[in-house]
């Protein structure tokens, strides 16, 4: 099974980029979307549907034109979950579980604190909330792929000049170390166990040419419980979509 993960900064202008043909040519069994930033009734379904993403699943943020996450299958899920069960997270449409036989799938959208101090704050909540959250899923359902825009580049390798970043929200010590006791939890960051080539990152900057400089970050993920690293057939990154300020990320896994 492929999984694709993309934040599309904008579904709409995604799809106006070009994204459906990429799709096509990319054929992923599932599209996880962070950042849609619509409504359903907003979406081009058909196009989608035309894909074969028959079972599309949108947890659109109560802001318009904000946030939001949805994931499009091509077979039809087990069950589907919306939200963690806390309003300020879910009213930004910021994760959903979609379970299959042989995983539990969690689409989420970190929260930015790159807009001031409260934000970070919010951020750094939901990191414990989340760490909670995954912690009693992983008791019903051991088997977890965790993907979306996770906001934090985990080790100097994900990002470009490491020693300017290290006071700026997203490579902050205090978030570096959440990802460290995370991973430390049981899980493995799916392209690191295939590849520890440099300069690898999923986002750029719009600022100063940086993608065409590939001054970039990686802070779109694929993590996985290590119960599932025997079943990993693949990672990538594809810097060469070019849709969004990210590009998307992909895993292939034996089911």
């Amino acid at each position: 099974m492929k999984l694709i993960s993309y934040n599309v900064n904008g579904l709409r202008a995604a799809m106006g980029k070009g994204l459906t043909e990429w799709l096509r040519e990319a054929n992923g069994d599932v599209l996880c979307l962070q950042e849609i930033k619509a409504t359903q009734e907003q979406i081009d379904e058909a196009a989608l549907r035309a894909l074969g993403y028959e079972h599309l699943f949108w947890y659109s943020a109560q802001k318009r034109g904000y946030s939001g996450t949805a994931v499009l299958c091509k077979a039809k899920p087990n069950d589907v979950r919306y939200g963690m069960g806390i309003r300020e997270y879910d009213s930004e449409g910021r994760l959903l579980r979609v379970d299959f036989d042989a995983f539990t799938l969690i689409c989420t959208y970190f929260p930015s604190g790159t807009s001031g101090d409260e934000r970070q704050a919010f951020k750094m909540r939901y990191l414990e909330d989340f760490s909670r959250y995954i912690a009693a899923l992983r008791r019903e359902k051991p088997n977890l792929i965790i993907t979306g825009d996770l906001n934090i580049c985990h080790k100097p390798i994900d990002i470009n000049r490491p020693e300017k970043h290290e006071t700026m929200s997203g490579f902050l010590p205090e978030e570096r170390a959440w990802f460290d006791g995370f991973v430390g939890s049981g899980f493995v960051d799916t392209f690191r166990a295939f590849s520890q080539a440099p300069n690898q990152y999923s986002w750029w900057s719009f600022r100063a040419g940086a993608r065409a400089k590939n001054l970039g970050w990686r802070i779109d993920y694929f993590l996985c419980t290590a119960s599932l690293q025997g079943k990993l057939r693949g990672a990538g990154i594809y810097p060469a979509a070019v849709h969004s300020d990210h590009c998307p990320v992909a895993v292939e896994v034996e089911v």
